[in-house]
This record gives C-alpha cells, sequence and structure tokens, in this order.
C-alpha cells in the first residue's frame, strides 16, 4: 500500500494549524496538539524534524511557541511530505542506480516511462497545494473565492 506515515500526518496538521492564523503568530505546541488531535509523544518529535527542515520556527520561554517562518503562501504539502518522507518514488526504477542497475529491462522499458509520468504528476500536485489554500478551505472559503484572496 503506498501511504505517507503518521507522522507526516501530523506534521501536515501543525503546518496547517500555524497556517490558520495571520503571519508572524505564534502558538504553543500545546494548542497545537490539542487543536489537531496529535498524541503528545509525537509532538516534539515532529516539531524537531520541522524546524530541522525549515518549515517551522520555534521559540523558547513564555512568550515562545511556533511560528511560521515565511508566509502560508510559500509552503507546500510537498515541502512537508518531502521533509517527513524523503524522496518519493512510486516505483523502485525510478531510482537512478547508475552501473548498478540490476533491471533487464531499464531501456526502453514502457511501464517505467509511465511511473515517471504518474510520479512527476503527483509531486506537481503536491507542489500546487499551499498551506494558505489549506487554511481557506479550512475556514470554509469556497475554491472560487480563494482565487480572489
Amino acid at each position: 500500500m503506498l501511504q505517507i506515515n503518521r507522522q507526516t500526518d501530523y506534521a501536515v496538521r501543525v503546518v496547517l494549524a500555524l497556517a490558520k492564523h495571520p503571519q508572524g503568530t505564534r502558538l504553543s505546541s500545546g494548542a497545537i496538539q490539542q487543536e489537531m488531535l496529535i498524541p503528545k509523544a509525537f509532538m516534539s518529535r515532529i516539531v524537531a524534524q520541522l524546524s530541522a527542515n525549515g518549515l517551522v520556527q520555534t521559540f523558547a520561554g513564555r512568550d515562545g511557541g511556533l511560528e511560521l517562518p515565511r508566509p502560508a503562501s510559500e509552503i507546500t504539502l510537498k515541502d512537508v511530505v518531502v521533509a517527513f518522507e524523503g524522496p518519493v518514488l512510486l516505483s523502485e526504477c525510478l531510482q537512478s542506480k547508475g552501473e548498478e542497475d540490476d533491471c533487464p529491462f531499464r531501456v526502453g522499458c514502457p511501464v517505467s516511462n509511465k511511473w515517471g509520468r504518474v510520479q512527476v504528476a503527483m509531486m506537481r500536485e503536491m507542489a500546487s497545494i499551499t498551506f494558505k489554500d489549506l487554511a481557506l478551505e479550512a475556514a470554509g472559503v469556497p475554491l472560487a473565492v480563494q482565487t480572489l484572496v
């Protein structure tokens, strides 16, 4: 089964929680955890990985918390998926292995070409979905109105 892992899903929820607020708004990890129903055991690892990948900024202290490092319109679903899943490959044959390629059908394979097209389409779609779009949709803003915002 092709499926993102649970941590990736929770990471998307963290970024979405922040994207639903104006740029520069800080939220506590506890507030995000509670709003987005993220188990406490996952939260610190997710925040650390999001921070390491430049997808959230963390601030310590009484007025600390999390905030987006740039506008939600500049952070995509692809950014979060790649940060948590690594390179997304639909088929092992899409990974260049150089001289050690063990596929006897590598040259001129019609299936490999199709997998490549599907993967490009999937990655393009994920790159087109911004967290601004997701936040507007979560707020109930119709798609037709989103293009005007």
